[in-house]
């Protein structure tokens, strides 16, 4: 009558066979440590990340379900908790999903595509309960599963206290346990980074007071006179950028040199140790072997497929789809990736546009104020325009993705979602770094110089502002990042509880309907009719995507901003209570899923770490003014002039007005380079290829010295197959014999 247990034993096992559940063998009485519990009890010092979480799943050894081998699993007196209730919906889930309901050439095949019709307004598993602690005090392992992971998980109050991830598995399964066990480990390493960004950035302060070059150009009056900024432009003086040029200095500076050196190499130790962590958690959730062997077909591939052929590894009959036709189709998929690439490349060139044309705008428009901070206003306002175009421009393109994915026919639901999500992230990543990665290294670079000024579109092409390209990259950043994460928090927070309000006040006015009839203030809600007023579960995805788009943020572009991991710190404390909130108090419980890694996001998370390196080095190379004032340093012996080295004179024919002005740049009074700009550029491409390999070089040291999977997991490994094998095997005495023997063995050992 209740959900899944009205599933008839029979068809319990004949599906937990099919789909390959695992159930338990024996108890593993190894205790689970943290490696930070273990180094504060070293040091002595009390741990305030602890909390004592009532009903801690049990953890045992298992295999894969054979209903010819019942009485050799634990607990298979009681058919009524043999089968987790989470197995039972996995069951379920399968059996509606791929049941036809009409003609399977039309594709009329599983409840998904009869909620998706309309035919059904539903369909998910029920909570175990509310998530409300009781108004009298009760004895804590009395409380449901729910209401613990409210009061020790989702509540605000547990900011600081470990996640309770077996608990979270229990109740949300693997795949969800494991994006809130990656989110939980990456925000714990970006402590250190924000800490060390954050003494960088105390640096740069020490070094706006106390730089040399700062005070030349703050004092010096009217002796740099500075060519017009546009064709109607006035004259004006370095002078008067001074407190710009000195905030450049907290983003430009030698510390970033060192912190780009040390995130480079967090983040490859980061991915190692994470690596690590989620073979333990794959091991301890039955899971390390689910891709290759466990893993079925989807229940609509199973559907819709033409034919069927033998699986090599398995041996089974499964359906199948012509590799031919998936890929014609996703070569099509391909195409549109393509063309929604070139519609973010040409909103990037209406942006660059837009600012210069809103700087003439504001220099026509004779107020001294606006004409003084025409490039800030016209960059800033640039940046959160540049943002709400990626907003928009994302929604789209995922909602096509979806489409496309679904028509290219994957067969398992892990190689689904990695088509998806590497289609969306390359989308993404060209959406959100296109305008980051202009400023950085190639706003400036083809201005051309006074009397010969370089031009689109019948307009002079954008120059830096006079301290340089940096502190305009982190605005950039900060606009974007900071931007986007604060209407991000604000959705989870806000939209989550108006949807709620209004899917209830929909129902209000429905009394015609049997199953939704009755308001949500009625006593009488049944458990079903309250848990439909809930929100669906929309899965992961934006969840992941969010997180690994910051992560791009913190690496690629560290050298422009030391204080984006601590900004990323910060919003994950409240991403992760966010998060749970909503899984736990506000979405209908979502069918549980299993899954062997982060999967994909791990591959792209690699790939944004060695992108990070070579991105920084050209930063550091290119834009920033770190290796020009060595340079100089090391050809003076002071940094005296500086400013007027990196200044140069317009040449004599440039025919605005006889007055001789100034310009940014190493180059003669022809317009042509320097010699001391070839020694820079000589320099700039030595520094890019030399931190590149030393970086990378010490990247794979770490990988080396780290292995993926810890000792103790691979020895627990073999120990769980070789009592798979036993269990499975026709002779059970010697089955109990062997279990007896390696247990009191295994306890000797450890």
């Amino acid at each position: 009558e209740n959900g899944p247990r009205g599933a008839p034993w029979n068809v319990l096992c004949y599906y937990a066979e099919e789909i390959s559940v695992r159930v338990p063998l024996q108890a593993v009485t190894t205790p689970i440590s943290i490696w930070s519990e273990k180094i504060l009890e070293k040091l002595h010092i009390p741990n305030i990340m602890a909390q004592d979480v009532p009903n801690l799943p049990p953890d045992y050894y298992t295999c894969q379900f054979r209903s010819n081998k019942l009485e050799r699993f634990l607990g298979h007196e009681n058919k009524d908790t043999f089968f987790k209730t989470t197995q039972r919906h996995q069951i379920l889930y399968e059996i509606l999903a791929r049941t036809p309901y009409g003609s399977l050439k039309r594709g009329e095949v599983g409840i998904g595509r009869l909620v998706s019709e309309h035919v059904l307004t539903a369909a998910f598993p029920l909570h175990e309960g509310p998530f409300e602690m009781p108004k009298t005090p009760v004895d804590p392992q009395s409380l449901n599963m729910r209401q613990i992971l409210h009061h020790y998980w989702a509540r605000w109050a547990c900011w600081r206290k470990y996640q309770p991830l077996d608990h979270i598995r229990e109740y949300f399964g693997e795949k969800i346990a494991l994006y809130f066990a990656w989110l939980g480990f990456y925000t714990g390493w970006l402590l250190p980074a924000a800490v060390v960004g954050f003494i960088i950035f105390l640096f740069g302060i020490w070094l706006m007071v106390t730089d040399v070059a700062a005070e030349e150009l703050c004092t010096s009056g009217d002796t740099f006179v500075m060519c017009p900024l546009c064709n109607i432009c006035r004259y004006w003086n370095l002078s008067s950028i001074c407190y710009t040029y000195k905030a450049g200095l907290l983003f430009d500076n030698g510390g970033t040199v060192f912190f780009s050196i040390f995130m480079s190499l967090w983040a490859v130790t980061f991915l190692e140790y994470w690596k690590r962590t989620s073979s333990i958690l794959s091991h301890r959730w039955d899971c390390s072997e689910f891709e290759e062997i466990e893993e079925r077909p989807r229940p609509e591939f199973t559907a819709l497929a033409p034919m069927t052929v033998r699986n090599p590894v398995t041996g089974a009959e499964e359906p199948y789809f012509p590799e031919t036709q998936r890929l014609s189709r996703t070569l099509t998929g391909n195409m549109v990736i393509i063309l929604m690439i070139a519609i973010v490349l040409i909103f990037l060139i209406a942006i660059i546009l837009y600012r210069t044309i809103l700087s003439i705008i504001i220099y026509r428009s004779q107020n001294g104020f606006f004409i003084f901070s025409a490039g800030r206003i016209a960059s800033l306002t640039g940046s959160m325009l540049n943002l709400l175009v990626i907003l928009l421009l994302s929604r789209l393109y995922t909602y096509l993705a979806q489409i496309l994915t679904r028509w290219e026919m994957h067969r398992t639901q892990t190689k689904y979602e990695d088509a998806f999500i590497l289609k969306v992230f390359i989308f993404q990543f060209v959406n959100f770094y296109s305008s980051p990665v202009y400023i950085a290294f190639f706003k400036g670079r083809f201005v051309g110089y006074p009397g010969k000024y370089n031009t689109l579109l019948g307009i002079r092409n954008e120059d830096c502002g006079a301290s340089g390209c940096l502190i305009e990259l982190a605005q950039e950043l900060l606009v974007i990042m900071v931007g986007k994460q604060v209407i991000s928090n604000i959705q989870e927070f806000v939209l989550p509880k108006l949807k709620a309000w209004w899917h209830r006040r929909k129902l209000k006015p429905a009394p015609s309907q049997e199953v939704i009839d009755e308001p949500d203030s009625e006593p009488g809600l049944s458990p079903w009719e309250a848990n439909y007023q809930l929100l669906v579960c929309e899965g992961l995805f934006d969840e992941y995507l969010e997180m690994v788009l910051q992560f791009g943020f913190i690496t690629i572009f560290v050298a422009a901003c030391p204080l984006a991991p601590l900004f990323a710190l910060i919003n994950n404390w409240v991403e992760v209570r966010l998060d749970a909130q909503k899984f736990v108090c506000e979405y209908r419980r979502p069918v549980v899923e299993r899954a062997q890694d982060i999967g994909i996001w791990l591959t792209i998370l690699k790939f944004i770490s060695y992108l990070a390196v070579i991105t920084n080095a050209f930063l550091i190379a290119f834009t920033s003014d770190f290796l020009p004032r060595l340079f100089y340093r090391y050809t003076t012996g002071s940094m005296r002039g500086y400013v007027n080295f990196t200044l140069s004179v317009a040449p004599a024919n440039y025919t605005q007005s006889h007055m001789t002005c100034r310009y940014r740049g190493l180059k003669d009074d022809k317009g042509q380079p320097t010699q001391d700009y070839y020694h820079l550029l000589a320099i700039r491409l030595s520094f890019v290829i030399i931190f590149e390999h030393v970086v990378l070089l010490i990247g794979r040291i770490i990988d080396w010295m780290v292995p993926d999977i810890p000792e103790e997991v691979e020895i627990k490994v073999k120990r769980e197959h070789y009592m798979a094998k036993e269990a499975l095997a026709e002779n059970q005495a010697s089955f109990l014999e062997t279990i007896i023997d390696g247990c009191n063995c295994y306890e000797k050992i450890y």
